[in-house]
């Protein structure tokens, strides 16, 4: 299988990391050999390599901030889409930036990798959240796939468990879906402000200089359409769903609502009724019951309901560069079952 990456970031470093480090595992496991073949990113430039590129120098060259066409064959002037034609790729794997308001550049990269007939895997939410059924369509229409693993719970198995799980319907969906804001949360329930917990997440890496999309709930908004959308069958668009962060809970009703047997937690919820599917996202003060509210830290969870199993929670990771990287490679690896 030959790759070509969209995209050379965290994510796709992580990606990188997993699949050198695991490498003689899924051959002798699965016959499992994929080759990346090109590396297109904005900032690091592009490289093509139709024999494939090491893993090591490519790592080293992330690591470096070195030009990528140091690796190979260099390509400067040269746009995604002219990398992924070039490439010779069974699948692309984009994994630019998400712009949750437009879904772009990700979005036309995946459909021109669709429209080529070459199967496609992303990490990028905007895209999915926006056109998900439309680029599922597309790939259908193609004959390949278009996967999505990394963008809900990231390394966290929950579309597979869905897809090949499961055997009935899905009928409600409800979890904490962003880390940052259940890390400050959690902080904040310790004794911290909510000015003091969002410093030490910035500190640590768990949220960004500019937090906006974590604190006001934007982040777990794109998952729970993609969720609505892709898992309960609905067509939601962002601007459909309430939605509301966490910056406007005090610290002392954080700290109160332990001692009264509950505990505050960003969710995101989405149902499926015969009226249609709804969604939303906000704070809820939910009783210490609720295996919600046991999830601490940068944890996501997801409670699905369906019948007969009732209810099920998947607690896990929901974020780092080589946890969404084993994202990655999970879908790759569903692919090549399916090939084979």
């Amino acid at each position: 299988m030959k790759l070509c990456l969209i995209g050379y970031g965290n994510v796709g470093y992580g990606f990188v990391q997993v699949l050198w480090r695991h490498g003689p595992w899924l051959r002798e496991r699965f016959g499992f050999v994929p080759q990346i073949v090109a590396v297109h990113d904005v900032r690091r430039g592009t490289v093509l390599a139709p024999e494939g590129l090491d893993l090591e120098a490519l790592s080293r060259a992330w690591q470096e901030n070195r030009d990528l066409g140091e690796l190979g064959r260099g390509g400067k002037g040269l746009t995604a889409f002219t990398v992924i034609e070039e490439s010779g790729a069974d699948v692309v794997v984009e994994l630019t930036p998400t712009d949750l308001r437009t879904g772009e550049p990700a979005a036309g990269h995946i459909r021109f990798a669709l429209a080529a007939k070459k199967h496609v895997v992303t990490t990028n939410k905007g895209p999915v959240a926006l056109y998900g059924k439309e680029l599922l369509a597309l790939a259908e229409e193609n004959g390949v796939c278009f996967r999505f693993e990394g963008t809900v719970m990231a390394g966290t198995p929950l579309f597979s468990l869905v897809e090949f799980g499961l055997a009935a319907p899905v009928r409600r969906v409800r979890g904490i879906l962003n880390g940052t804001t259940n890390f400050i949360l959690t902080q904040m329930e310790a004794g911290k402000t909510y000015e003091e917990a969002l410093r030490e997440a910035q500190r640590l890496g768990y949220a960004e200089t500019n937090p906006t999309a974590d604190v006001e709930g934007l982040d777990a908004l794109a998952k729970i359409v993609i969720l609505a959308n892709m898992v309960l069958g609905g067509d939601l668009r962002p601007n459909d769903v309430p939605c509301q962060g966490i910056t406007g809970l005090s610290a002392p009703e954080v700290q109160r609502a332990p001692k009264e047997g509950y505990r505050w937690k960003l969710v995101a919820e989405a149902v499926r009724t015969e009226e249609g599917v709804w969604a939303k996202v906000g704070p809820e003060r939910l009783p210490l019951s609720d295996p919600l509210a046991q999830v601490g830290g940068v944890l996501n969870a997801l409670t699905l309901e369906l019948d007969p199993l009732g209810a099920i929670t998947v607690v896990g990771p929901g974020a780092g560069p080589e946890v969404t990287g084993h994202a990655v490679l999970a879908d790759l690896l569903a692919i090549h079952r399916k090939q084979r």
